[in-house]
């Protein structure tokens, strides 16, 4: 299975890259292409001193060229976005094919001091479900969002589903580099699957402090290795996978079958 990784900064209403780096991957055999969080929006700060009608706004505007680009290139593209409904603006995580558009909206929101998500946004505070999932050509993919990962509940809802591997928008600034590379790895290595990262690129600045995002999207492999990974600059990363690596993994440590003994 051939992924990509498109690492951008904010594009805002432009699409010219989308464009220019779809056809790259087209080329190039790409089945899926993951943009970052905040990618095809201006960041969670800057959407705070937005009107409801221009984010609206820009949320049609990429949602019309996201449909196009996967039906041109018959490239399924996952893409974070902040779309609104009904006066009220929600955080989601697009899935855009060529034959039909699923939406997963972020169960689980930042809600700290100095990056409350889920004050702003409506997205509901109910039992959690199952993120979405979907299958290519035999492989089968799960989507959540970069903060998502730190919940093992989320991982339960996964359990049983024979995840090949999770696609991973994020949006990781500050000193967080390490610990997230740490984590990847640590739950791609005990789900035995692999993780494929996608972080945003670009500069935030907020009164005297500069939001930097790092890049360093990433792909981690069901045995907890780094196979790929990106600096902090923006560029295409393609990566492949094989559903036999996973299936090996699985085998080779035991952990499903482990729990599976005593259910």
């Amino acid at each position: 299975m051939r992924v990509a990784v498109l690492q951008l900064n904010s594009q805002g209403m432009s699409s010219t890259k989308l464009f220019n780096y779809i056809r790259i991957a087209q080329k190039q055999s790409i089945k899926v292409l993951v943009l970052g969080e905040y990618t095809l929006s201006p960041f969670f700060k800057e959407l705070q001193t937005m009107s409801i009608s221009m984010i609206k706004e820009q949320a049609l505007h990429q949602t019309k060229i996201l449909k196009e680009l996967s039906t041109t290139y018959n490239i399924t593209i996952i893409a974070p976005m902040v779309t609104v409904k009904k006066q009220k603006i929600y955080k989601t995580i697009a899935k855009f094919s060529p034959s039909s558009t699923s939406y997963y909206q972020q169960q689980l929101l930042i809600n700290y001091s100095h990056w409350n998500e889920e004050k702003f946004f409506s997205n509901e505070i109910k039992p959690l479900e199952s993120p979405l999932v979907f299958n290519i050509d035999g492989f089968k993919f799960a989507i959540i969002s970069g903060f998502e990962l730190h919940f093992d509940e989320i991982f339960s809802k996964l359990s049983g589903k024979n995840i090949d591997c999770i696609l991973l928008p994020s949006v990781s600034t500050f000193d967080s580099f390490d610990r997230w590379k740490s984590l990847i790895q640590s739950r791609a290595f005990t789900h035995s699957c692999y993780i494929l990262r996608a972080n945003r690129i670009g500069e935030y600045k907020d009164k005297n402090v500069s939001w930097q995002f790092y890049g360093d999207s990433l792909l981690a492999s069901p045995h907890g290795d780094i196979i790929e990974h990106l600096g902090n600059r923006e560029e295409l990363m393609i990566v492949d996978m094989s559903h036999t690596e996973v299936v090996q993994a699985r085998r080779l440590w035991g952990f499903k079958e482990m729990i599976n003994k005593r259910q």
